[in-house]
């Protein structure tokens, strides 16, 4: 019976390469000479410090830029509120958002059995296994669930005949 899981990865490394790559370009570029701007990293936890709200957009425009280069899809973060630290200083959280959650993965189970395709549903753990008889059904899922959820990064893995 042909199987595949819908799933959201995000490459650990590739994002450690990008906030390396971000600190880099924050620390040689004219307009933030003498300013604190960087990012910091803790497992899928961001941190970015800015001198002010201004700084910190920019500092997130050159992350955006440097995941998005390295093949991270930038719809997985998740931006918190902007604290303020001292004085003009400011920092945000960002979350980089693993795994098909289980509100979406409820989503998406309820829209394949609605859709009266001849399919079958199970979530399993952080992602969301669908079979059925024929690989053109599973095929009319991937499109169905694609054009349907557009603003989580999706993946479709363990393709079996």
């Amino acid at each position: 019976m042909p199987t595949f899981d819908i799933v959201s990865q995000v490459d650990k490394q590739e994002v450690r390469n990008a906030v390396d790559q971000t600190n880099k370009e924050v620390s040689t570029r004219f307009d933030f000479k003498g300013s604190d701007a960087r990012v910091e990293q803790n497992d899928y936890e961001l941190t970015v410090f800015g001198d002010d709200e201004f700084k910190l957009g920019q500092v997130q425009d050159i992350l955006g830029q440097k995941l998005a280069k390295r093949g991270v899809d930038v719809r997985s973060l998740e931006r918190g509120k902007v604290e303020k630290i001292t004085g003009n200083k400011v920092k945000q959280g960002v979350k980089i958002r693993v795994g098909v959650e289980s509100d979406l993965a409820r989503k998406i189970v309820k829209l394949l059995k609605d859709s009266k395709l001849k399919v079958q549903a199970s979530i399993q753990g952080d992602a969301v296994r669908v079979s059925g008889a024929k690989k053109d059904n599973l095929q009319e899922a991937i499109a169905l669930v694609r054009k349907s959820f557009t603003d989580f990064p999706l993946q479709y893995q363990n393709f079996r005949d």
